[in-house]
């Protein structure tokens, strides 16, 4: 006997395109045990994983005397980068494969499948189309308020590089899998509409960043929602984890802007503009939903294949 969701994904496929990669990716979601409850659990248990095997990791290097003392405030120092990023990088890693353990525990589900249809060329083609808006949004304030810039790069641009790139790689791509991958086809499940489920995956990534100041997470909510409409989309998190690596190593190395969780980060240029940051936001979220309506109209996109559903 077909289940809800295959028997929706049928006649979703007989529908439009966008229907069809949207039911695509509800066949990646609706693999595994379903039940809102083992997709909250296996958030906590990666996180518990996260924490507990961090702590026992670090506690011989602090006894040992491998650590400084203040280890934790140069963590927490982007002008420290290569401990900072690094760090970073350590934590999100172990919460990367926290989450993905507990999601074959709990859910019966394989990793890979939080990954939805993993392409490399979406991934680069996310990349190299957020790294020409970037690009222009930073051309736009430099042509508004040239005094706020400045070249900041010195003797450790080469390695905060090489840093970032190394630990913004598992960060970005462990909040991809997390926030469009996990929490997202859990959405779908449970919504089985596109846009609903991204409107509330996007105000859990605001939330998240709250801690950060209400223009962050102003941000980060409409960088949320477009990015898990992208996802659903491209049936995956190849071209969100290519444009979120960019847009993340280009705010560390590139241009570090004074009110960004990377200031005084020594990259490449410095911009502080405090009086733009609402434009920034704007700006930004244009060119997401630019980004999104071109993939949404994009027909160089391949038909979904259907992948088969997992055994419950």
């Amino acid at each position: 006997m077909l289940s809800q969701t295959t028997r929706l994904g049928d006649d979703a496929r007989r529908d439009s395109p966008e229907r069809r990669y949207a039911m695509t990716y509800l066949d990646y979601a609706a693999r595994g045990r379903n039940a809102g409850w083992r997709y909250v659990l296996a958030l906590v248990l990666g996180f518990m994983f996260a924490v507990v095997v961090g702590g026992v990791a670090l506690l011989p290097l602090q006894l040992g005397g491998v650590l400084s003392k203040d280890w934790m405030t140069a963590a927490q120092d982007p002008g420290q980068p290569v401990f900072f990023f690094l760090f970073n990088g350590v934590v999100f890693g172990l919460l990367l494969l926290g989450v993905a353990l507990a999601v074959w525990w709990v859910q019966k589900k394989r990793p890979t499948d939080l990954l939805g249809w993993w392409s490399w060329r979406l991934f680069g083609l996310g990349g190299a189309v957020w790294l020409v808006a970037l690009t222009a949004a930073a051309l736009i304030d430099f042509a508004i308020a040239p005094s706020g810039f400045r070249i900041s790069a010195g003797p450790g641009t080469p390695q905060l590089a090489l840093a970032a790139l190394a630990g913004l790689a598992f960060q970005t791509f462990a909040e991809e899998y997390i926030f469009r991958g996990h929490i997202t086809q859990g959405l779908m499940v449970a919504i089985k509409k596109p846009l609903p489920a991204a409107l509330v995956s996007g105000l859990i990534f605001g939330a998240v960043h709250l801690p950060n100041g209400p223009p962050q997470a102003a941000s980060a909510t409409v960088f949320g929602v477009i990015m898990a409409m992208i996802a659903i989309r491209t049936r995956g998190i190849a071209f969100t984890s290519g444009l979120h690596l960019v847009n993340n190593v280009f705010g560390a190395v590139v241009l570090v802007s004074a009110g960004d969780a990377f200031r005084g980060s020594p990259g490449l240029f410095s911009q502080d503009t405090p009086h733009l940051m609402w434009w920034d936001m704007a700006v930004g979220s244009v060119a997401l939903l630019v980004v999104a309506l071109l993939v949404r109209s994009a027909r160089w996109l391949p038909e979904p294949a259907v992948p088969a559903q997992n055994a419950a």
